[in-house]
């Protein structure tokens, strides 16, 4: 069986307040033409189909044009799970209808889902589709009060399917989760991608997905294998941030033999702008730099301010998304914590960490333990307030 991996669309996605519609339908015209041409019998979509609970109308118009154009012109089912940037209402709305075209949808986590069912000459290919679910929502769909992390939740979530699993059939699971090796901490591919937990407690294990063929993995932006190289992250099919700008963007081709062995072939996208840092003094830009289109960051090295950046940047770089000046080494010597390498910094910090430094600083005491918790929730409890509202 052939499938293609996506994953991490973010449909309405604004960088810098730039809507990127125009160039995610370039992308995604480029999958369904690789669709046309390879016909695989199925495309999953591991989560983040839009950028917000409540997307841009121009976002809907576009997952609707291209889930039409697969399943109903090309005959190609389409199994999605919805992300931690999805409404899970949203993604599920009509589902039981549409399955019956092709159009397999996993919203909202329910604990008596089966898997999709799909067959080629070999037998059945069952696919397990596991929509991204906060741990307090797995705890109340499971009834187990004990599951307290995403860990926890991904592995009640897999220990059920395996107890469930038809032994002569093909698995492939589905998800949208941060796994790592042996659920070690590790930073995010990029900086677009929003924090699953506060506190450090959303990396999973990826020893639980030892029991299927391939896992189809959504969430990080980067495509890679976790601990095995059927254990995969498809990237997104652009680059969200100017984090990712040495990322390779483009889905995953896979193939699964009678026995269930998986090889997946990566295949590029290409974007029609591309997403850049540049650094130089505003001398260089307008005298040396050919005029280019792409998305750029830029870097001024000039000792002195220099008048109207953006204007001056744009007549070589219309698209210029940032400017900021940051004179060459020796010239200024920025304040610690200072400049873009600063900010990262604090916006890499847990927010946690980042309160208890606060409160350090203005009361001259530790954070309590009770009240980093208390933080923590609060936090927690804004963020998705903020995320479905949007």
């Amino acid at each position: 069986m052939k499938f293609l991996h996506t994953a991490d669309w973010h449909l309405g996605k604004l960088v810098q307040g730039v809507y990127m519609t125009e160039d995610q339908r370039h992308v995604l015209e480029q999958l369904v033409r690789a669709v046309e041409e390879e016909r695989p019998d199925a495309v999953v979509i591991a989560g983040d189909l839009y950028d917000r609970a409540v997307p841009p109308t121009e976002a809907v118009e576009l997952l609707d044009e291209t889930l039409y154009r697969l399943v109903i012109e090309l005959d190609t089912p389409v199994l999605a799970i919805s992300g931690n940037h999805d409404s899970p209402d949203r993604i599920s709305f009509g589902t039981r209808m549409m399955s019956r075209r092709g159009l397999h949808l996993a919203g909202a986590l329910k604990a008596d889902s089966g898997p999709v069912v799909l067959s080629d000459e070999h037998g059945e290919v069952h696919f397990h589709l596991v929509p991204y679910a906060d741990p307090a929502m797995v705890r109340h769909a499971f009834g187990n009060d004990d599951i307290r992390t995403h860990d926890d939740a991904m592995k009640a979530i897999t220990d059920r399917i395996k107890a469930e699993m038809e032994p002569q059939a093909r698995h492939v699971l589905v998800g949208h989760a941060f796994v790592t090796p042996g659920g070690v901490p590790e930073a995010n591919t990029s900086e677009s991608e929003r924090p699953l937990s506060i506190g450090g407690a959303e990396h999973v294990k990826a020893e639980y997905f030892r029991p299927f063929h391939y896992t189809a993995l959504g969430h990080l932006h980067q495509a890679h294998w976790v601990e095995r190289e059927n254990v995969r992250y498809a990237g997104s099919p652009l680059k969200y941030s100017v984090s990712e700008e040495h990322h390779r963007k483009g889905f995953f081709l896979v193939e699964l033999d009678g026995a269930g062995q998986a090889s997946a072939g990566f295949r590029p996208l290409y974007a029609r702008r591309d997403m850049r840092r540049v650094a130089a003094s505003i001398r260089e830009i307008e005298q040396s730099h050919e005029p280019s289109g792409d998305y750029v960051f830029v870097t001024l090295l000039d000792e002195n301010p220099v008048l109207f950046p953006m204007e001056k940047v744009r007549s070589v770089y219309p698209n210029a998304l940032h400017v900021e000046r940051r004179p060459a080494a020796g010239l200024l010597p920025p304040e610690p914590g200072d400049g873009p390498e600063g900010a990262k910094a604090r916006r890499d910090r847990d927010p946690v960490d980042l309160f208890d430094a606060f409160y350090r600083e203005v009361k001259g005491a530790e954070l309590s333990k009770e009240k980093r918790e208390l933080f923590g929730r609060v936090y927690a409890e804004v963020l998705q307030e903020e995320g479905a509202g949007r």
